[in-house]
């Protein structure tokens, strides 16, 4: 996936501690063990015990995101993510990669639609330090002109780095938001423009972490060496005493599917060959279908294997790849309106017209006849391989478990994930087939290099 909105720091999975030890359940379903309790501040703190290394995965998820910053402040959200690792009156800046690093951890942040989630991976010895860390800079950070002036210099060049100087901008999933969706909490630019992001003040980064930043918009998540007791007696005594803080209310961010295409045509100055990204508005958080969209996308795009891939790029050679996702989150981690979208590269003598075409041919096959046991099935043991294997690692179960308790209010629904996924059926794929994707419900955007383009123009 192209490069989104995270601090450039280290990969999110690097220094990951697998465990093999979850525990068995209904027969050869595997299921995390998950303790939850919240402390009178209203801070949700989830324990997952294991025990087998000497390692704790830990997560700060606080429940806002890009659609809650401020109108005329895009991306600040991102950029306060990145603030947060400035320091603050106790543990001033460099402090807190210092510790966690020199106590043989590794940690990161990032930032999505509707969560900013902190984590860190560490020796069991460390965990004390880590959770006074982020306790603290829950309480305050060091509120500067020096830090501000820093931080938005390095999105700005984050920006330039990752969209502006590289092909296709993530256009992916930044442009095709814009596209699809209506209301401004929806369609705005994340990463945030330059203007906005050099027009933010410190009273604005004060605001931000007095409203959003409270114990009671938060859930911590522990994974590993660490038993529930522990995990909730350690949050005690680094969190028990901050007090909890008023957080304004959610913008009502739901939008109905669209009704009518909308097509885009943008120049790429740095990409050799044109890219389409198709995004098709997709089902509510808790809906029936969601799980069966989840499938739908192995299905279309999930690998070599998949429908498209096996069309597109390897049968009629139109295209050079194919890729689906879900936004900025995966296909359970949002709570707002969301795209399933579409990605492809195609050759320059292929019209975008000819993969749309046959894109809608393979998404009318399987609304006409479904998909076949045998294929349902292989793309089902594919997606559960790969759901167990991230909750094998500390750091990702730690992530998933916070991430699942703000969006879904139950950590518990990670356990649930892959019984929906194994419950969906061929009439579910046909029926959210035949309802999201639609030419009315989707967004193209045709990304072409200048060049082309410009050939185009003097052939007119």
């Amino acid at each position: 996936m192209p490069a989104s909105p995270v601090r450039p720091r280290l990969p999110l999975l690097v220094g990951l501690v697998l465990s093999a030890s979850l525990s068995a359940a209904d027969g050869d379903r595997f299921e995390v063990p998950v303790a939850v309790k919240t402390l009178d501040n209203g801070l949700t703190v989830v324990v997952s015990p294991d025990h087998s290394a000497p390692v704790v995965g830990v997560s700060v998820v606080y429940k806002v995101g890009m659609r809650s910053e401020p109108k005329n402040r895009t991306g600040f959200a991102h950029l306060f993510e990145h603030l947060m690792f400035e320091g603050t009156p106790n543990a001033p800046e460099g402090t807190f990669d210092k510790v966690i690093t020199g106590g043989g951890g590794r940690n990161n942040g990032s930032t999505r639609p509707d969560f900013t989630n902190y984590i860190e991976i560490a020796p069991v010895s460390a965990l004390e330090p880590i959770l006074w860390l982020e306790a603290d800079r829950m309480t305050t950070l060091d509120f500067n002109e020096k830090t501000l002036k820093n931080q938005q210099d390095v999105v700005k060049e984050e920006i330039r780095v990752n969209v502006k100087n590289q092909p296709y901008g993530g256009f992916m999933w930044i442009d095709i938001g814009q596209q699809a969706f209506s209301k401004w909490e929806n369609n705005h630019d994340g990463y945030g423009s330059f203007v906005d992001l050099e027009s933010a003040k410190l009273d604005d980064v004060r605001a931000f972490h007095r409203d959003y930043y409270g114990p009671n918009n938060a859930v911590l998540s522990l994974a590993g060496d660490v038993t529930p007791e522990q995990g909730f007696a350690l949050a005690e005594k680094y969190f028990g005493q901050i007090a909890k803080r008023e957080t304004p209310k959610r913008p009502d961010v739901s939008e109905p599917l669209n009704t009518a295409e909308k097509r885009i045509t943008q120049s790429d100055a740095l990409a050799q060959v044109p890219a389409v990204a198709v995004g098709y508005k997709t089902a509510d958080r808790g809906s029936k279908d969601q799980a069966p969209m989840a499938v739908l996308a192995e299905v279309l795009a999930g690998g070599d294997a998949s429908r498209l891939y096996q069309n597109l790029v390897k049968g009629k050679a139109m295209a050079l790849n194919i890729d689906s996702l879900f936004g900025l989150t995966g296909p359970f981690e949002y709570d707002g309106p969301t795209l399933l979208t579409l990605f492809a590269l195609y050759k320059p003598n292929v019209k975008v017209d000819d993969v749309l075409a046959e894109m809608d041919a393979q998404i009318a096959e399987i609304v006409k006849n479904g998909v076949s046991d045998a294929e349902l099935a292989r793309v089902k043991t594919a997606m559960l391989a790969d759901w167990n294997n991230s909750l094998e690692s500390f750091l990702s179960r730690a992530d998933t478990l916070a991430k699942y308790q703000a969006l879904w209010g139950d950590a518990k629904i990670a356990n649930q994930v892959p019984g929906w996924i194994q419950a969906v059926t061929s009439d579910d794929l046909k029926r959210v087939a035949g309802t999201y994707l639609t030419v009315a419900n989707r967004t193209v955007i045709d990304r072409k290099p200048a060049a082309m383009l410009a050939t185009d123009a003097e052939k007119q």
